[in-house]
């Protein structure tokens, strides 16, 4: 193994994924509460998949550095901490601490630290996050039902998250190329610069980036920041030919869409997939946490439903009807009813026959690798930017998309199942 990847949600964890494995490097997808990564040690890369970007701090930081040790005792030679390309967190965390804590048992020095992910419109300038032609706290993000973004200052926001030094790396610095960076970084070591914040509005700063870093310790950033990681590592010997996954998988059963997001683009893709007739059943939290049996009902129903297009079960809604259901029912039961019984659903669906799940959320992404048995993903072909199927290592035999809430266009859903057809046809 060579790199070592802590991502902090699931759908993170297969975007970052899918970046290493098209850049030609063999990825395995493990969910981090797996024992020990020992036999996954002949990839390339290990994606610990965390569900931690909204836990305690303490709770984050502590399944981080056990997810650490896993991936060096596995054999990681370097380690990439995985966060939101949008930067999600909350004012205490978790970025900033599991950052420091990550720093200090690698014994880095200065960090480069850059969610860009300009293919899916997220730049970083002047140290300022945009989300397309909006700055962060101006795009839907403000309205994130858990991780509310207020700010678009990506230096005041890890700042606020951590007692070290950060810094900015410029767009002028960025371009001037990795012997600049390099430079940078190193007076940073003397100057006690912790982190710098690093600006790209081009997949080639996000490669000059990782040049500069070259194999230093640590990385933070979004699935952008590694899509100059396997040049490097082919540079540098420590792999020498194209080993990406090549995974086949024909489906024998029935397929789902499990949908918890409330993002624009999420709404957006339910809405479309309604209008092209998909089976639909929508979950109200307040009913959930009144009368479990719903949860009951739901699967029910999807067994009844005709078998040719992907059932929809979804509790996504406006941001003003989750305001409501929060005030009824408090922010963190309202999150934890929903995600229960998605993760509930998913499980008996896959016992009954379900084997290809699309699942729109990173919460509910994580929410449905923890019911069911799932430990180990490979990577499948593209659907969109930063949504891959993946395919279950182990058994339960399944494809499976785990799709940011604000990742895709409004056809996503329906595209996905085109991309997975494809692909099964070829086997």
């Amino acid at each position: 193994m060579i790199l070592g990847v802590i991502a902090d949600d699931m759908t993170g964890a297969s975007d970052v994924a899918l970046t290493l494995s098209q850049g030609g490097l063999s990825v395995t997808q493990v969910v981090a509460n797996t024992e020990s990564f020992h036999q996954y040690q002949e990839s390339d890369v290990v994606v610990a998949a965390l569900k931690t970007r909204t836990a305690p701090v303490e709770e984050a930081v502590k399944l981080s550095l056990d997810a650490c040790e896993k991936l060096l005792a596995a054999g990681a030679r370097q380690v990439l901490l995985k966060i939101c390309s949008t930067f999600d967190s909350t004012a205490n965390g978790n970025i900033g601490p599991v950052a420091d804590a990550l720093r200090l048992r690698l014994g880095a020095g200065s960090t480069i630290v850059c969610p860009a992910f300009p293919e899916n419109g997220r730049t970083v300038f002047k140290g300022y996050l945009f989300v397309g032609q909006q700055l962060l706290h101006e795009s839907p993000m403000k309205d994130h039902p858990l991780t509310p973004m207020r700010d678009s200052s990506l230096v005041r926001l890890m700042s606020a998250q951590t007692r070290a030094n950060v810094g900015l790396l410029s767009l002028d610095k960025v371009t001037e190329g990795a012997g600049s960076i390099r430079e940078s970084l190193a007076a940073g070591d003397v100057a006690g610069v912790s982190y710098f914040i690093a600006d790209a509005i081009a997949n080639e700063h996000l490669v000059s980036l990782v040049e500069a870093n070259e194999m230093r310790p640590l990385l933070v950033g979004g699935s952008g920041i590694a899509i100059g990681l396997p040049g490097i590592y082919r540079r540098l010997g420590l792999q020498t030919i194209s080993r990406a996954n090549r995974f086949r998988y024909r489906s024998r059963g029935r397929s789902a869409i499990l949908a918890g997001s409330c993002s624009v683009a999420t709404r957006g893709q339910i809405v479309k997939a309604i209008a092209a007739g998909f089976p639909t059943r929508k979950l109200d939290a307040v009913e959930l946490d009144r009368n479990p049996s719903t949860i009951d009902e739901a699967c029910a129903w999807a067994l009844k439903q005709d078998a040719i297009k992907p059932v929809l079960i979804y509790a996504s809604d406006a941001p003003e009807q989750v305001e409501l259901v929060k005030r009824i029912l408090g922010e963190s039961r309202a999150s934890r009813v929903v995600e229960n019984a998605l993760g509930g659903i998913a499980k008996f669906l896959i016992a009954n026959g379900f084997d290809r799940l699309i699942i729109a959320g990173g919460e509910t992404s994580g929410a449905v690798i923890q019911a069911t048995s799932l430990k180990a993903l490979q990577v499948g072909p593209e659907i969109a930017p930063g949504v891959p199927w993946m395919y279950s290592a182990h058994t339960p035999e399944l494809a499976i998309a785990l799709k940011s809430g604000n990742f895709g266009n409004d056809d996503f859903l329906i595209s996905a199942w085109e991309k997975l057809t494809s692909q099964e046809s070829v086997n």
